[in-house]
């Protein structure tokens, strides 16, 4: 009998390999001389949809306590203002955020459906001028925020689980359907909801 787990490759792809199924925690004999195993729970993995480029994208991220760089430098690609191709890199805490989320919702691995990661100052100033609710600010303008929505999750329900993670600022658009979430302080509002948690992001 074997289990599998997803360990990451050199330049940020993944492998599939069998283990036995000693328990995790066994070591044989010859355990100093083989390089220590990544069990599953350290790998994060994040499972990506932008909904501007079409594009997919499924990552290990980090693993463990070390996020891998060449899979920071494809999500900050992936990331990028879809309007002008410009590329930021993201504060990767954010990817913990999102990784967070999912589990939290009792959906670890679910897709998530990105509708806004990187802005620059001139799409964040042209979207003002279109669009209600764009802050002149926006933490989008320094890699720090993202907006998106979960298929098959209630909004709303999405924002409470957001909410209680307590690891930045949580945004609610009921019309838009989505949610913003970043890492700044901690706070929240909600867009064309009651006067008193009406703003911007």
């Amino acid at each position: 009998m074997f289990r599998k787990i997803w360990l990451a490759g050199l330049f940020g792809g993944v492998m599939l390999l069998p283990l036995t199924s000693v328990g995790w925690g066994a070591q044989s004999n010859t355990a100093a001389t083989q390089p220590a195993q990544v069990t599953q729970s350290q790998a994060h993995q994040l499972l990506l949809y932008n909904t501007h480029t079409g594009e997919r994208l499924e990552i290990i991220y980090r693993q463990g306590e070390k996020y891998v760089p060449a899979a920071l430098a494809k999500l900050d690609y992936f990331l990028r203002d879809h309007r002008t191709g410009d590329v930021r890199h993201y504060d990767p805490r954010l990817y913990d955020t999102l990784y967070d989320l999912t589990a939290s919702i009792g959906k670890p691995g679910a897709e998530i459906d990105i509708i806004c990661g990187y802005r620059t100052p001139k799409t964040n100033e042209s979207l003002r001028a279109h669009t209600a609710g764009v802050a002149k600010n926006s933490l989008h303008i320094q890699a720090e925020a993202i907006d998106l929505r979960m298929p098959g999750v209630d909004t709303l329900k999405l924002r409470e689980a957001a909410l209680a993670l307590h690891q930045g600022g949580v945004g609610y658009y009921p019309h838009s359907d989505f949610i913003h979430v970043d890492t700044g302080r901690v706070r929240q509002w909600c867009f064309d909801c009651p006067a008193n948690l009406r703003g911007g992001d």
